[in-house]
């Protein structure tokens, strides 16, 4: 009997997702739990398996389709247990006359181009070596990888960039070395036409998460009160530790001492002293957060996704920079689950990995606070009396006005920029 292939639950206020590709072919012979069709949602991509073994009869929805909990995505026909191939058909009554052979119609496959190394690319890799038009045959072969991730698209392309261009022909004679180096005269410009502009325009579907986010950046604008204050810290002290530490701290936990843990901990520390920007409104009622979770926004490739650090005030130093490089790696294999993204009491956002040397980040609703974070820039100030050279980062504290006052706001990223400039106290029962 044949069973039907459907969108199953997407989680929480997940109702519609899009086909982004088959793993498999009409007429594939699967196995119980096997990926067949790989769904894009507006948080993360998930994978709908095989529920028994069977065949791939039909396929209701292509890549690119947008569908809803419930549709049928394929239909797959189960394999007969016991059969055998080799079982004799039942002898007939009479001879029949022979019967003439009819191929039955197939579908024309491409056969597969030939592949030096067996590759798998991730969603977010695939989407870049197509807008940047890279073949991932030669990114496989070039890293010797089984597994495609965006750092190895990137490096692919930084390498081609960084190729030295061909030379050119050595000329017959100096005269025409000397006419191919006179000026030539600009080309007079062409008259506008719609009709040429449109021929040498691209138009592609935007994606489902890049829609959510568009959806949700709008929305925050609307229905939010923003506003940012800034101030600046010195991040000597931090500098400093890790410097001494790096080396001791990543033989000891396996993962680098970076940003991350000092500014959550700092984050915690003036959280508990300002509840009101660990809060969310519901109507005219203001929840108030008695835990911690801190949205850490990572780059997923078509824009910021943001995963939560759970109870972050119970984590150490070395539990947040696990997690949040296991978010990064995650975010780039696109294999980060509806879970991780669920809830967030505040959320902080670097931009200075970016290079970004000052912005207002938006907020991430239903939360009123997020902090961004900029690049550490040696700076002169005022020190003591004295101009010193000191690393300076621009901190960015937007808030929502409806709940958190300016004088909270300024006092909460005072207190977070005294917690970081003196890193003890982030020890410390905060």
């Amino acid at each position: 009997m044949s069973i039907q292939i459907t969108v199953p639950e997407l989680g929480e206020s997940v109702v519609e997702a899009t086909v982004l590709r088959w793993h498999k072919t009409e007429g594939a012979t699967v196995t119980a739990g096997e990926p067949l069709v790989e769904l894009e949602t507006e948080k993360v991509n998930l994978d709908v398996s095989a529920p028994r073994d069977g065949v791939l009869a039909r396929i209701e929805h292509q890549a690119g389709d947008d569908v809803k909990i419930g549709d049928v995505l394929g239909i797959l026909e189960p394999t007969t247990e016991g059969a055998s191939s080799a079982t004799p058909p039942p002898t007939p009554a009479e001879p029949s006359p022979p019967t003439p052979t009819v191929t039955p119609p197939t579908k024309t496959v491409a056969p597969p181009m030939p592949s030096a190394v067996e590759f798998k690319a991730t969603p977010v890799a695939e989407r870049m070596a197509h807008e940047y038009g890279v073949d991932l045959r030669q990114v496989a072969q070039q890293t010797g990888s089984a597994q495609i991730g965006k750092q190895q698209v990137e490096k692919f392309i930084k390498n081609r960039q960084a190729s030295p261009p061909r030379a050119a022909p050595q000329a017959a004679d100096a005269t025409q070395e000397t006419r191919a180096l006179s000026p030539r005269p600009a080309p007079a410009p062409r008259a506008p036409s719609v009709e040429a502009d449109n021929a040498r325009q691209e138009r592609r579907k935007m994606s489902r998460r890049r829609q959510t986010i568009a959806r949700r950046l709008v929305e925050a604008q609307r229905t939010a009160a923003m506003l940012t204050t800034f101030n600046e810290v010195d991040m000597s002290a931090v500098m400093t530790i890790r410097k001494q530490r790096r080396e001791d701290f990543e033989k000891r936990h396996g993962v680098r001492l970076g940003l991350s843990s000092f500014f959550v901990r700092a984050v915690v520390g003036a959280l508990k002293a300002f509840p009101n920007l660990n809060a969310e409104i519901q109507g005219d009622q203001v929840v108030y957060k008695n835990y911690y979770d801190i949205g850490i926004a990572v780059d997923a490739g078509e824009g910021l996704v943001v995963p939560v650090l759970r109870d972050a005030d119970r984590l150490t130093f070395a539990d947040i920079e696990s997690k949040v490089r296991d978010f990064g790696e995650r975010a780039a294999q696109g294999t980060l689950t509806l879970e991780d993204l669920r809830g967030g009491t505040f959320t902080l956002t670097n931009g200075g990995v970016f290079g970004s040397l000052l912005s207002t980040p938006i907020l991430n609703p239903p939360q009123v606070g997020i902090l961004g974070l900029h690049k550490i820039e040696e700076r002169p100030i005022a020190f003591e009396g004295q101009v010193v050279i000191r690393p300076m980062m621009y901190i960015a504290l937007t808030y929502d006005h409806r709940l958190v006052d300016g004088r909270d706001a300024v006092r909460f990223l005072v207190r977070v920029k005294e917690l970081v400039q003196d890193p003890v106290t982030l020890l410390l029962d905060l």
